[in-house]
């Protein structure tokens, strides 16, 4: 009898050691601090990157997150309208949500007709890729930010 309750003691130990290991990953996605866009994805119909947009002479466009706020500017020499935004977001396992409250009059054009902005996450310590996904399940294009230290 011993034996049987040291197995099933041991079992359950395993098992939630093992269930804890496997969700950190999704638990540990933080944010929070200053990014700055590096460059962007496009992908083709097989979800495979066809095309990287790196960032033209003089554009910039850097993201900060902080208690669940968000917000962002993008300059761009080459365009006259002001690009900003600023909302809330939140990380629902690997799904990043942003809900922009106050834009740019550009931007605000876009918000009336997308509500929240939906991106699957994918984030090591010092970056993040932010990927668009179509209502398929295929991705379109990612944006691809670093860590401002």
């Amino acid at each position: 009898m011993k034996s049987f309750l040291l197995i099933i003691f041991s079992f359950f130990s395993i098992n939630s050691i093992y269930n804890t290991s496997n969700t950190s990953d999704v638990n540990n996605f933080n944010l929070e601090g200053v990014w700055d866009l590096k460059h962007q994805f496009l992908y083709d119909d097989h979800n495979e990157i066809s095309d990287t947009i790196l960032n033209p002479n003089g554009y910039r466009q850097v993201k900060m997150y902080s208690k669940g706020k968000v917000m962002w500017t993008r300059y761009d020499p080459a365009d006259s309208n002001e690009w900003f935004g600023y909302g809330t977001y939140s990380i629902k396992g690997n799904i990043l949500e942003e809900r922009l409250e106050y834009a740019s009059g550009p931007m605000m054009k876009i918000v009336d007709t997308t509500q929240v902005f939906r991106f699957e996450l994918v984030m090591d310590k010092k970056s993040y890729q932010q990927i668009t996904i179509d209502e398929t399940g295929h991705y379109s294009q990612s944006e691809n930010y670093t860590k401002v230290e």
